[in-house]
């Protein structure tokens, strides 16, 4: 009897599938924890309203609302590339699954696309769902300059900031434990130097011209100019030169993201470790 040949899947088949199969438990997740979706939505809520008193109390101009429900809905990406990308390979080697991920013939970078993909499908829709509630409960009106470059800001933003999250998370990984000290440190600083409740303009230049390097800086920057009348004026650069900086974030990230994941898997195949502490 002739042996059964099994067909190996290799080169983007491969590369495809893993994407789906890391997406998929992020997206099904979601679906049997419905806590969490109250606790996702409620919690930035309970932050926006308080901006939004505090910007009624100083009779601030109604852009300035729109633009904390904004923010406030911003900060869901910006907590999911922080906990559920930058620190996932960290918490997988504590688990015990890293080693599995390494010598897989799928790449590592198929493996934190799916994740960034997964994680991607359900963060928007908390997103959504604080946009929606929150203009409907402080009355926000919107007044959409153009649609398609909206889109374009959006996505770029999106490729980037996931970039930047596969990026750290090779990078919190060879830090070994100081990973988890430096995601607490960066949730806070990140929400005050990106202008998630206020415009970025109303920092020092040079301090919003380095917060830029963080994309949601200036992609929400970009967002709030094509959304609201009075944006542009209170813009801190102009929407096509946001764009271009995406862009250029986008390439960046992502070609850092491949020169560290490449550098890991080459430091745990050459020395048997995955960090840079040989203690």
């Amino acid at each position: 009897m002739a042996a059964t040949r099994i067909k190996k899947n290799t080169g983007l088949r491969l590369f495809i599938q893993t994407v789906i199969g890391r997406a998929y438990p992020r997206v099904i997740g979601q679906q049997r924890e419905k806590s969490w979706l109250f606790f996702d939505v409620f919690l930035p809520l309970i932050a926006v309203s308080a901006y939004v008193f505090v910007y009624r109390a100083i009779q601030a101009p109604q852009e300035y609302i729109g633009f904390v429900v904004m923010g406030g809905a911003m900060t869901a990406f910006w907590l999911n590339v922080l906990w559920s990308m930058s620190s996932q390979l960290y918490w997988e080697k504590e688990q015990g699954n890293l080693a599995l991920y390494i010598i897989a013939p799928n790449s590592l970078t198929a493996i934190l696309l799916g994740m960034a993909l997964g994680g991607l499908v359900a963060t928007t829709l908390r997103a959504l769902a604080i946009t929606i509630l929150g203009s409907w409960i402080f009355a926000v009106q919107y007044e959409v300059a153009s649609y398609w470059q909206l889109f374009l800001v959006f996505t770029l933003c999106m490729v980037a900031l996931y970039g930047m999250g596969m990026m750290m998370s090779s990078l919190f990984l060879l830090l070994n434990r100081e990973a988890w000290h430096i995601s607490n440190m960066a949730q806070e600083p990140v929400y005050l130097i990106s202008g998630f409740f206020f415009p970025i303009k109303n920092l020092n230049f040079w301090v919003a011209a380095g917060a830029s390097l963080i994309p949601l800086t200036v992609g929400l920057d970009a967002m709030r100019q094509l959304v609201f009348p009075a944006g542009a004026s209170l813009g801190f650069l102009s929407v096509n030169t946001e764009i271009l900086i995406l862009v250029g974030l986008s390439v960046l990230f992502l070609v850092l993201a491949q020169v560290l994941l490449g550098y890991m898997e080459r430091l745990a195949i050459r020395e048997g470790r995955i960090t840079d502490s040989r203690n």
